[in-house]
């Protein structure tokens, strides 16, 4: 197999690459979690964690191990991750080369394995806040944190689209559109990364999960994928590719299989699509142990000595092994027998070495613990509570029931309403997120954040729990007392497989807590607290609103208590299509035939909640759209203008969508498409006008041979109940967008 050229990148890494063994050089491949440093069995490390001394001489010494990662069974203070480095380190100066150790590290919705730290709504609740700045501020934040605990390299963000509601990772996605992906995942890279990754309050971010990852057709985690060419590179592509060109320094491969072939196994999506055309020269990782499954899972692989070469003339740099030195061996194995020319382990090499020259790490794997005065303060804070503020979608709200009233009794019960599982999810201080409540920690759940606010006029009772415990007469018995009644339901935290549902209905229990709660004849707010769109058609009628959470942070208890009494407006739109019935998972981007009712034979598009929907506090209306004009070429810009006044009596926030439509094209369009949005503020009585600029890049597909085309004709573009015309007329020639 032919392997592609690598130009020399810096001069400091060639004469060090010329001093390398091949064994230094398959170490510096190979990534080994901390578990393999610590005292205790994998999975099983003694806590508190304490390295041992042999296992780290083996590791660092004598494999001479490029990178680790990993947290063991507890998130750590930065003082005790810094001890952790500096150990390590310490190792690595008696080391031949003193080559730093790359330690990278799971910093989901902040640096969530750094006790204390800030954490921000997980990906998905902050794409229901659609506000780019909220992005980058998180990226920022989560990098400033991070790197604060002596750690350079976070494994975020994802930029899997969230497209199968029943996918238990779909709370790590951006949500279902390709442009609002791109645009929070670029921007959230450019937030951790800014100019210099080598900067001390910066560092080196890894998309997630290089391709087709977010849609199995089971909705199970790490199950196959089935993704047409053509659907692969109009839709997953493109929010990578946004990243990819805000700079991301490294990328993380799928676990899973798309079409048959396992993802870290296939050249044409590791090096045709990812290298060649996406032009990427930066490092590329597999997920935890993704090489061995070749053998063990996807068994395409008839050994694991066959994985580790399937997976390097795919394009690997570096493999999370994670336990053992078993890709150490077989690489070198490899390349002794002539298999794999040791000029392919240079090209990988080069990159790893390149990234921590970059990150600085030559200079000293930890930077001054003075660098980082802000950690956790009250600037932090505000930030986190503000995305929490916004990731917040009202979804009904009949007869104005919210926000509450002052003198109002109110009723708290649901499984979700007094734990910080629910509003963080999982990737919190622990994997599975199962140890959150357990730790003290200095914030309110819903209970604590609406007693501060509505003291003796408050009433709580469990009801149901997310163990199955139920007392729900309690409950209604309850509610005699009260004038409305706050049920929080949803989810408690989870991550990848243990999320695996057979049923996208709400449990039981709860939707039964909810049908007896509304014999009461009170009123219901609903607030949901989850990880996905649990289907709550059975209760929706019966609740009068539905404020809808998907994993607001360590602040959406604060959040969720301002905006039910009032003092925060609501402004969140929802990122994904809320799903009405189990056999309808469509996304908002359907095509024309789905939604038609042939000769009375049930079908459309009938979602709970439509992609973009959001209630307000106000109101604002829509008015004067303007095209620059109605006719166009291929190379013209074409300037949208609209004006939006908030009509209501509050200040508010509102999100301008535009939406384009292809009225017809060679290849089946879509109903609409997402292709700009803008969120602003405006006071009560305010208006102002919102431009937006299309080009052609905007009104191109993938057409019939699998490649990018503009075609001339009609289009149609949205705003609010708004909507206006423009045709691209037809030229000689018609260049590829």
């Amino acid at each position: 197999m032919t392997f592609p050229k690598l130009t020399c990148m810096d001069q400091f890494i060639e004469d060090l690459l010329a001093k390398m063994t091949l064994a230094e050089k398959a170490g510096q491949m190979t990534q080994l979690t901390i578990d393999t440093i610590a005292n205790g069995k994998a999975y099983k490390l003694d806590f508190p964690l304490k390295l041992n001394e042999d296992k780290l001489i083996e590791v660092v010494q004598e494999y001479a191990v490029g990178s680790m990662l990993n947290v063991g069974p507890l998130a750590h203070s930065p003082e005790r991750w810094r001890e952790i480095m500096d150990a390590i380190a310490s190792r690595v100066a008696k080391t031949r080369l003193k080559i730093p150790i790359l330690y990278g590290i799971d910093s989901i919705h902040g640096a969530s394995y750094v006790m204390g730290a800030t954490l921000f709504p997980q990906q998905l609740g902050l794409a229901a806040s659609w506000n780019r700045d909220l992005a980058r501020k998180m990226g920022e934040i989560s990098a400033y944190e991070t790197k604060a605990a002596g750690m350079p390299w976070a494994f975020s963000p994802v930029l899997d689209l969230g497209r199968n509601p029943v996918w238990p990772r779909i709370w790590e996605t951006f949500g279902e559109d390709v442009y609002l992906a791109g645009e929070l995942g670029s921007a959230t890279v450019r937030g951790m990364q800014g100019d210099d990754i080598g900067h001390p309050h910066k560092l080196a971010a890894c998309l997630k999960h290089f391709l087709g990852y977010g849609v199995p057709l089971s909705g199970r985690d790490r199950t196959p994928a089935y993704v047409p060419a053509r659907q692969l590179a109009e839709y997953h592509v493109p929010p990578f590719a946004k990243a990819l060109a805000a700079g991301a320094a490294t990328v993380m491969i799928n676990s899973g299989e798309m079409n048959g072939i396992p993802v870290h196994s296939d050249p044409a999506i590791l090096t045709d699509l990812l290298r060649d055309e996406l032009g990427f020269t930066g490092l590329v990782v597999t997920d935890w142990e993704d090489i061995q499954y070749l053998h063990s899972r996807h068994r395409v692989a008839e050994t694991q000595k066959e994985a580790v070469r399937l997976a390097i003339e795919a394009g690997i740099d570096m493999s999370m092994v994670p336990l053992d030195f078993t890709f150490t061996d077989y690489l070198i194995e490899l390349v002794e027998e002539g298999t794999i020319p040791e000029s392919r382990l240079d090209l990988s090499v080069r990159r790893i070495l390149q990234l921590k020259k970059d990150l600085g790490l030559f200079k000293g794997m930890v930077e001054p613990e003075d660098q980082y005065p802000l950690f956790a303060g009250a600037e932090f804070k505000e930030a986190s509570l503000e995305a929490s503020r916004e990731a917040f979608v009202l979804c009904k709200n009949e007869e104005a029931n919210l926000p509450l009233q002052e003198a109002q009794k109110v009723l708290l019960c649901g499984p979700a309403a007094d734990t910080l599982r629910s509003l963080n999810g999982g990737w919190t201080y622990s994997w599975q997120g199962e140890l959150t409540d357990e730790q003290s920690l200095p914030y309110a759940t819903v209970r604590g954040a609406l007693q501060a606010q509505l003291g003796d006029r408050l009433k709580y009772e469990k009801a149901v729990s997310f163990s199955g415990e139920m007392d729900i007469a309690a409950a209604v018995k309850a509610a005699k007392d009260v004038d409305v009644i706050v049920t929080c339901l949803g989810e408690s935290s989870y991550t990848e497989f243990y999320g695996n549902i057979d049923d996208l209905r709400l449990d039981q229990a709860q939707i039964d807590l909810v049908k007896a709660l509304a014999t009461t004849g009170k009123p219901i707010i609903l607030v949901l607290l989850e990880g996905r769109p649990r289907l709550i058609t059975e209760i929706a009628e019966l609740c009068q609103a539905i404020l809808v959470g998907f994993h607001p942070g360590n602040e959406g208890g604060q959040a969720v208590a301002e905006i039910l009494t009032g003092k925060t407006c609501p402004s969140g739109k929802l990122p994904i299509t809320y799903p009405k019935y189990p056999n309808a998972l469509s996304t908002y981007d359907y095509k024309h035939p789905e939604n038609l009712e042939l000769q009375g034979v049930l079908g459309g598009f009938k979602p709970q909640f439509e992609f973009g929907h959001g209630l307000s506090y106000t109101t604002f209306s829509y008015s004067n759209l303007r095209l620059s004009q109605s006719s166009i070429h291929e190379n013209d810009t074409i300037r949208v203008s609209v004006e939006v006044e908030n009509t209501g009596k509050v200040k508010g926030k509102e999100v301008v969508q535009l939406y384009l439509s292809d009225l017809y094209a060679s290849i089946t369009p879509p109903v609409k498409r997402l292709k700009r949005f803008e969120k602003i503020e405006l006071e009560a009585g305010a208006s102002k006008t919102v431009n937006f600029d299309l080009t052609k890049d905007d009104l191109a597909f993938v057409g019939r041979e699998n490649r990018w085309i503009v075609e001339p004709g009609t289009f149609k573009l949205r705003i609010s109940s708004l909507s206006a015309e423009f045709v691209l007329q037809k030229t000689s020639k018609l260049a590829s967008a």
